[in-house]
Formats: structure tokens, sequence, C-alpha cells
């Protein structure tokens, strides 16, 4: 999967979580859930669950605790899905 569609796709699954909506529309790679983008916590594992579900993965609870940015959250989907 390109590096664009998997934005597109992160983006999509994180849209209903944000709080801001000027952070957002500048989502890079490097934007992070809830400093840039204000999701909490609560939601944030909301998204989590969205992700293995768009995806068809398990995210274990380690990856879990570092799945705090897009960068961070695209390199677990890439292993992921290499692996599979």
């Amino acid at each position: 999967m390109k590096k664009e569609e998997l934005i597109a796709k992160l983006k999509t699954i994180v849209q209903p979580y944000i709080q801001d909506e000027e952070a957002f529309k500048n989502l890079t790679e490097e934007t992070t859930f809830v400093g840039d983008l204000k999701i909490n916590s609560a939601n944030l594992v909301d998204v989590i669950l969205d992700v293995e579900d768009e995806f068809d993965i398990r995210i274990e609870n380690d990856e879990m605790e570092r799945m705090l940015s897009v960068k961070a959250a695209m390199e677990i989907v890439t292993s992921k899905i290499a692996k599979e």
C-alpha cells in the first residue's frame, strides 16, 4: 500500500474524533493524535479499534502505547500488513 493511500485511510478513520479542524486539514506523518488533533485518550482507543477493523490486523498493547502519531500508526500498520 502506498504511503498516500495509507495516510488517506488514516485521515478517514480519525476524522470523527478530532477536535482541531485546522490541524486535521494540515495532517502529515508528523501529526500527533493527542497533541495536534486533540483526540482524547478514550477516543484514541476507538481510533486504534477502527484501524484494526479497517486493515484487518491485531494491534498489541505495546504497539498501542507507541501509536501516538500518524507516522507511528503508519509504521505499525505497514509492519502488520507485511507479515500477512
